[in-house]
């Protein structure tokens, strides 16, 4: 007899078992991505190679290949670093909305996140060439316009959707949806106003790409991004209470407005950093935390870091599938994730409505 056919105590071993390797197995996917990340692509590269690129810049010898040294350090490190950062911000900020709003289908984009950082930064990339004393200050002010965009646009949402010393979810969706909806016609004047250059950059950056990556370009967005995501854990208690309602989270002592104050701005300072370097990528906070959920349960203390290496190694992973698919051409990355996560998203629905399951 097979130990899924056993009943009682062999299933909870099993679940056990599986929570037991999800990490394990989310690290080997995130290694791996990350090593065939910096050793593949239009130039392909040994273990040799890496490993003697790495040495020599740790140990600070001279640096015998040129051309590898500057493939792997300036080109391909800080696109590895960019991809797990925004893949691990997005699936992280999902997970936590999911909590917040107690609906699976809660994402950034619903609260008007992603909206009002993408309205912000496609404004910088068109009005900041207006001004020629920014120079090189531009590539430091898309992550800061786009997270001041994002948290702007929730602020409002938040402001609107409040009533009475109250903040209704239901009001918060509705008022994201409007939001977002204007944050899109921001984003529509700024490219009817763009010239050609222009309008290039920001059609591929709405679709998504991690192909402008450059220390100078991604540095500002990887502090902000690591420092939302060492702050995630510490809300993994609250966000526990928040499962159990709203009424029952506050008479078990947590103050439930102040809690998601901290959480919509937390989603909004990494969601608009991701968005300012990475542009547009969909999916990724949807179906990591909804998947992951299944595996290691609802408990946010496992939840939200197995959601951040998920979607960190989803990301590298899509990345190289874009980057080797068609070279020397290079796909969207955006484009990518929407055209496999929207079909296993659906699937998961159906499965979900055939069974007759919530989240």
């Amino acid at each position: 007899m097979s130990v899924l056919a056993l009943p009682g105590r062999a299933r909870v071993d099993f679940d056990r078992v599986t929570r037991a390797s999800a990490f394990p197995v989310l690290g080997a996917l995130l290694i791996g991505g990350a090593w065939v990340g910096l050793t593949s692509g239009a130039a392909n590269l040994s273990v040799g190679d890496l490993l003697l690129v790495l040495w020599e810049a740790l140990s600070g010898q001279d640096v015998s290949d040129a051309v590898a040294h500057a493939i792997l350090l300036e080109i391909r490190l800080p696109r590895v670093l960019l991809g797990m950062m925004v893949g691990a911000t997005l699936a992280i900020s999902g997970a936590v909305l999911q909590a917040l709003f107690r609906n699976p289908l809660a994402e950034p984009s619903i609260i008007g996140v992603s909206a009002g950082a993408g309205a912000a930064a496609v404004a910088t990339i068109v009005l900041g060439s207006a001004f020629g004393t920014l120079g090189a200050l531009i590539l430091y002010a898309l992550p800061v316009a786009a997270f001041l965009g994002g948290f702007i646009a929730t602020l409002i949402v938040v402001a609107i959707a409040r009533v009475d010393g109250q903040t209704p979810m239901t009001t918060i969706l509705l008022s994201g949806i409007a939001v977002a909806a204007l944050g899109g016609a921001i984003m529509g004047l700024m490219m009817f106003l763009s010239n050609d250059d222009q309008l290039r950059s920001i059609t591929f950056w709405m679709l998504g790409s991690l192909g402008g990556a450059t220390w100078t370009s991604v540095l500002p967005a990887l502090f902000i991004m690591g420092m939302t995501l060492l702050a995630m854990p510490f809300l993994t208690h609250k966000l526990n209470l928040m499962l159990l309602g709203e009424r029952e989270a506050a008479s078990l002592g947590l103050s439930v407005d102040r809690f998601k104050y901290a959480c919509i701005t937390l989603v909004a300072a990494g969601v608009g950093a991701a968005v300012a370097v990475s542009g547009t990528i969909g999916f990724v906070g949807i179906v990591v935390p909804h998947l992951l959920r299944m595996v290691v349960g609802p408990d946010h203390r496992i939840l939200l870091p197995a959601s951040a290496l998920g979607g960190a190694a989803l990301l590298i992973w899509a990345d190289v599938v874009a980057r080797t698919l068609a070279p020397p051409a290079e796909l969207p990355i955006g484009v990518l994730t929407a055209l496999l996560g929207a079909p296993f998203f659906l699937w998961l629905l159906r499965r979900a409505a055939r069974e007759g399951t919530s989240w």
